[in-house]
């Protein structure tokens, strides 16, 4: 081979005839010129248009760049298509897009940013389909994540998608070239989603692995704080995720996890337990403290006093932390000597510094009860000195019911005023036509029950009883003006003077027209009976007239009995002094009338 070169090198060349080429005559047969056309041709590519080739950069001046794509005519490509790379230079290798083989000019048209642009979109689903690891440069932030450039294509990096832990900065990573793996393309938008925290997990799932593998209950591990919530911490034990709860970061109450740890921060815990799987760990931190029931002072008993802060408030009580972790419960019962049990927000609140006296202790349950109105003097130990019988107090209703009123006269103290003693004149029905809740009420202590701790009050006997003088009023017979206030089947309640009701049957009730009495009717009515004890007056109206006209006939029939009495008398009078005389005139006197009456016929 190398003889045959060297004797093509020493051969003289043949002399061009330019006689022939003037004159036109064709050097070259025909076939000889097919052969020659055919050897051409092979030196050169077979391009097409819209196809992406690559070149050779031959010359470049300040306009454009000249590429050799190892076609017949070279093509041209606008330099500002290589802005992004200041170090171009003769000979470089660039991918050019065939826009067109021959413009107006015979020139080839060259594009290199569609050529990169087809290339990058060809080389992102290559890395898509063979799980490859590229790198890209983080242009800017955006909503919800980064913008990359991957191959001169414009990629999206979800925020959750950065690291394995949450970011806080998105800033520190804009200008950074990372490594990233492609995970969703979108053909029809040509939209790709990149991730680099698929890389990491790849990296750690294998830690992850032999970190579960090891995991027992019990086993104390060192973690990060990734993540603080409103109800616990998730912890990164090096790829496993961790929670410590809220109840298990102290042994004290606690409002939010922040109080005790931060982001980042290095801790020590205890595994409490997990899943089957392992995929759901429960953490503890105060477990790795001794629990502070078991440091409370051993002389700590029943009786004594101690003093805490108000950490948990709720309508049956409150829990009082007398020392870190050690909480004692005051049940609302045991905050007043008053017996009407209220919420216990209406004595303490959160926050509130109390002293209270033990009730009990059992340190075994770790459970404690306290009380604060046993710090206070009971009412009820001297109530024989302070609201003895026939005192006379102010008290607060309370409650009714249907017989009676329940009042407090002073924290602790309770009492009833019976419904038969609220008034002398009235007949109540219930004690809410008397008084209401809420308002003050005088009371007299009538009675005092120690055992059940409840006072018997009355109202009425402030004041003296009217009906030692209604006894003289309204005596029976007597008529009064009253006022028809009710009228019922039975009857009618009738308003008398000076505040008394009195009741008239309806027979009582005939009006001497014969017609009946009517609502808010003035009449006159006459007592017919007056109870004192029973407190009942019994009226009529019928008797005002009807006793009238009884008394008009009585007065009648006296006068005329009266007349009747006198004739008699004077009969017998005659009769006592008649003689033997008289009778033998009289005897004369009917002869003589008897002749008369004859000559009469």
């Amino acid at each position: 081979m190398e003889e045959v070169v060297a004797e093509e090198t020493n051969a003289e060349p043949e002399e061009f005839d330019w006689a022939s080429l003037e004159s036109g005559v064709d050097a070259y047969s025909e076939k000889e010129r097919n052969k020659l056309e055919d050897l051409y041709n092979d030196t050169l590519n077979t391009v097409t248009e819209k196809e992406v080739l690559e070149g050779t950069v031959i010359s470049l001046n300040k306009r454009e760049v000249v590429v050799d794509i190892g076609y017949k005519s070279d093509g041209i490509v606008s330099l500002n298509e290589f802005r992004y790379n200041p170090e171009l230079k003769v000979g470089d290798k660039v991918d050019v897009y065939i826009e067109s083989l021959e413009d107006k000019k015979g020139q080839m048209i060259l594009s290199h940013k569609k050529a990169r642009a087809t290339r990058s979109w060809e080389r992102v689903n290559e890395s898509l389909e063979n799980d490859e690891i590229i790198k890209g440069y983080i242009k800017c932030r955006t909503k919800g994540g980064m913008i990359v450039d991957v191959f001169g294509i414009e990629a999206f990096l979800p925020g959750s998608q950065i690291d394995v832990k949450p970011i806080r900065d998105y800033d520190v990573f804009v200008g950074k070239t990372m490594e990233f793996k492609v995970v969703k393309i979108n053909h029809e938008y040509r939209n790709v989603v990149v991730s680099h925290k698929a890389l990491i997990e790849a990296e750690l799932e294998q830690q992850k692995k032999e970190i579960i593998a090891k995991l027992e209950k019990g086993q104390v591990l060192e973690g990060t704080v990734k993540n603080v919530t409103s109800y616990g911490v998730f912890m990164d034990l090096g790829g496993v995720d961790g929670l410590i709860h809220i109840t298990d970061l102290s042994w004290g109450r606690i409002s939010h996890p922040s109080e005790i740890v931060e982001l980042d921060q290095k801790l020590n815990v205890v595994i409490l337990d997990f899943d089957d799987d392992k995929k759901r760990i429960a953490l503890g931190l105060k477990q790795l403290t001794p629990h502070p029931w078991d440091k409370l002072d051993e002389n700590l008993k029943v009786g004594d006093t101690v003093k805490g802060k108000v950490v948990v408030i709720a309508d049956y009580g409150a829990f009082v932390e007398i020392a870190p972790g050690v909480e004692g419960l005051i049940h609302v019962s045991e905050m007043s000597w008053s017996q009407h049990l209220r919420s216990a927000q209406d004595f303490l609140s959160v926050g509130d510094e109390v002293e209270a006296q033990i009730l009990t202790l059992d340190r075994e349950e770790r459970k404690m009860s306290l009380g604060i109105k046993q710090l206070k003097e009971d009412p009820w130990e001297n109530i024989d000195t302070q609201f003895g019988v026939g005192s006379k107090h102010k008290a607060t209703v309370r409650n009714f019911t249907n017989f009676g009123v329940f009042v407090e006269i002073t924290e602790g103290v309770d009492g009833l005023i019976h419904i038969s003693d609220l008034s002398w004149t009235k007949k109540i029905k219930h004690p809410s036509e008397f008084t209401a809740v809420g308002e003050e009420i005088e009371v007299v202590v009538l009675d005092i029950d120690k055992e059940n701790r409840r006072l018997s009050l009355g109202h009425k006997q402030l004041e003296e009883n009217p009906w030692d003088v209604f006894e003289t009023i309204f005596t029976a017979d007597s008529i009064h003006e009253g006022t028809v206030v009710e009228l019922m089947d039975k009857g009618a309640v009738i308003a008398l003077p000076y505040g008394v009701e009195g009741f008239a049957t309806p027979r009582h009730l005939v009006k001497e027209d014969g017609s009946s009495v009517k609502q808010d009717e003035k009449l006159d009515f006459k007592v017919i009976e007056f109870n004192k004890s029973a407190k009942r007056i019994i009226v009529s109206h019928s008797r005002v007239y009807e006793d009238v006209k009884r008394a008009e006939e009585n007065a009648k029939r006296k006068t005329q009995g009266r007349s009747n009495k006198k004739a008699v008398k004077s009969v017998n009078d005659n009769i006592e002094k008649t003689t033997l005389g008289d009778i033998s005139e009289l005897a004369a006197l009917k002869s003589q009338m008897e002749a008369d009456e004859k000559k009469d016929k």
